[in-house]
């Protein structure tokens, strides 16, 4: 069976609620070329899979329900 991994989907609102609620620091911003930097409506953001313990926090606390839990 795969492992379970979170994504952060273009639905993102850029609130932050994510990033400060996750207790691994595991989310960041993407640091792509043309991803903005601040939290405005579209900000890409990223799990970081070395650092997450898939504890489930980040959707749980999503509004917009943009932070998807995938099979890896």
């Amino acid at each position: 069976m795969a492992a379970l991994a979170y994504l952060v989907t273009e639905a993102c609102a850029g609130c932050g609620a994510c990033l400060l609620t996750c207790p691994e620091h595991a989310i960041r911003p993407s640091g792509r070329p043309g991803d903005r930097p601040d939290s405005r409506p579209g900000a890409s953001l990223v799990v970081l899979d070395s650092r997450c313990t898939r504890c489930g926090e980040c959707a749980e606390v999503c509004p917009v329900d943009a932070v998807l839990e995938v099979r890896a």
